[in-house]
């Protein structure tokens, strides 16, 4: 291995910084919209019906469809995409306010959609060359930055909106202006090497079936802990004001408490998976998860914002650890282990949110919250199960894991 491939593989918190600053804003732009959709109903007169074909056409064309996107990002160095990915997202969300017609609107959200897919695939492959021997610590660093962007967005463009109007909205586009610059002057440091995007030939041969049995394992390990996630941050808010009678106001910080502590989880958990071993640490936030979830039902006040950041950080803690195993899985294709991780696995986080408000419809919100403690559970069986794997077909690969 060369010097400079070397130089590559340290763990560089400066390099770290600038990526997870580009994720920072290019999640604003993704959370964003979700706030905007009652100002565009009002708009052009919109059906729900089709604020929901909004939604799912984001959801589509940003997440879903990241793993194509990881694929082309493995071609080779793309370093590029990082800044078109951002300026995409900006350019369409910051415009969707100035379509007459619905489908202008679509198009728009389809564009933004598309930059924000370009950004993460990317931006993932690129962060885990500059972690170093801290591959989740340092994954964390950038994951972050994505999380505050997500709490982020909606608050800045319910402010600007009810502040100037919908019609100011393009002013949204200026933070990723403001990225363009910064990964200029960072360009010859975030730019790695291609000999950093190879792996040695034992490496390679080493990707067996155990390993993509492995790689599907984690995939569906991904989709409970985003079931679980999404469940809640949907369905929370109707539980406690139907169910305990609370106000909206409190319903809203109770999500943001959740959130804060996956933000924190991120950091800490992953410090602890690069001690303990990250297949072990998976394990352990399972069980964790679900030992914590029923106390959301037992208790009140102000021990259900401290239950319910201590699920988050439980939960959400394994988010950088799943992207490293994945990658680590599939060396010669990071692009595509993120993109299926951050894309296409937590993508579907819309889907079992959707399959909890039939039961809702049916059996009532409290019957759906219920219903959500079943992921967890769900899900230790699954990392067990992927432990044994790897303990199974043994290889190269999942000796650096």
């Amino acid at each position: 291995m060369s010097s400079q491939n070397q130089l590559h593989r340290v763990f560089n918190l400066k390099v770290l910084l600038v990526l997870s600053l580009g994720h920072l804003i290019t999640d604003i732009y993704q959370s964003a919209l979700p706030t905007l959709l009652p100002f565009l109903k009002a708009k052009l007169s919109l059906t729900y019906a089709m604020t929901g074909l909004i939604m799912l056409i984001s959801n589509l064309t940003s997440s879903v469809i990241q793993p194509l996107f990881g694929y082309m990002s493995d071609r080779g160095e793309k370093t590029l995409l990082l800044p078109i990915g951002c300026l995409t997202a900006a350019i369409g969300l910051s415009l969707v306010s100035v379509p007459g017609t619905y489908y202008g609107v679509l198009a728009l959200v389809i564009v933004s959609g598309l930059g924000i897919a370009l950004y993460h695939p990317e931006g993932y492959k690129t962060a885990s060359f500059f972690t170093g021997d801290k591959p989740a610590g340092g994954m964390s660093v950038f994951s972050v930055g994505g999380n505050l962007g997500f709490a982020l967005g909606p608050i800045i463009v319910v402010h600007l909106v009810n502040g100037l109007g919908l019609e100011y909205l393009p002013v949204m586009a200026v933070f990723a202006f403001l990225f363009v610059p910064v990964v200029i002057l960072m360009w010859s440091q975030i730019t790695a090497p291609k000999t950093a995007f190879s792996v040695t030939s034992t490496a390679a041969s080493a990707i067996n079936r155990g390993v993509y049995i492995s790689l599907f394992m984690v995939i569906a390990i991904v989709v409970l802990r985003s079931w679980t996630q999404f469940g809640l941050l949907t369905f929370l808010p109707f539980y406690y004001m139907d169910v305990l009678h609370g106000d909206s106001t409190h319903a809203g910080q109770l999500v943001s408490a959740f959130l804060l502590g996956g933000v924190l989880g991120t950091l800490g958990g992953s410090v602890l998976a690069d001690r303990m071993g990250h297949n072990l640490y998976l394990v352990l936030s399972m069980i964790a998860s679900t030992l914590c979830f029923p106390l959301i039902f037992v208790v009140n006040g102000v021990m259900l914002y401290v239950v319910l950041t201590i699920l988050g950080i439980v939960l959400i803690s394994t988010f950088t650890v799943t992207i490293v195993i994945a990658q680590k899985l599939l060396p010669r294709n990071t692009g595509v282990a993120s993109g299926l991780m951050v894309g296409f696995a937590i993508g579907t986080g819309g889907l079992g949110a959707t399959l909890l408000g039939l039961l809702a419809d049916r059996y009532g919100v409290l019957f759906a919250v219920q219903s959500i403690m079943l992921f967890p559970f769900l899900g230790i069986i699954m990392s067990l199960v992927f432990m044994i794997t790897r303990r199974r077909y043994p290889s190269h690969a999942a000796r650096i894991i």
